[in-house]
């Protein structure tokens, strides 16, 4: 399976301007009930900013961090994936990266974002599927 496929059927994508006060993208996580947004600049992804920036930010410069603009405190660079990626092998960055969230480029431009949840989640799904296909062939036998 690809990261195409995990794609399907996923919300467009939530971006952020690097300007944008670290307060307000905050509330956006909160609001949309996400861990992640890509900060994208002239088109293109600039960095990500998450759960995880919030806490380094504050632990770094206390409340004061969330007047700051999101670029001061992004990941940066964005590690990325490619819609023809495999799911496994985004897996295996995530995990070698120790990262949650990869923005998904098409030549450059942003089509999406995973993250670890929906990597998961397909593969429970996965396997889920195979189990059932190997219980029909016991059965049928």
């Amino acid at each position: 399976m690809t990261i195409a496929n995990i794609l399907r059927g996923k919300p467009p994508v939530v971006t952020v301007a690097p300007e944008t006060r670290v307060a307000d993208v905050v509330a956006l996580l909160a609001e949309r009930r996400i861990g992640a947004v890509p900060v994208v600049a002239d088109g293109a992804v600039a960095g990500v900013f998450s759960e995880r920036d919030v806490i380094t930010g504050l632990a770094g410069g206390g409340a004061a961090a969330l007047e700051r603009a999101v670029w001061e405190v992004m990941t940066s660079p964005a590690v990325t994936v490619t819609p023809g990626d495999s799911a496994i092998a985004a897996l295996a960055l995530m995990t070698r990266r120790r990262i949650r969230h990869l923005p998904v480029l098409d030549g450059g431009a942003l089509v999406g974002l995973v993250s670890i949840g929906d990597l998961v989640a397909y593969r429970i799904e996965r396997i889920e599927a195979d189990a059932e296909a190997l219980r029909a062939y016991i059965t049928q036998a």
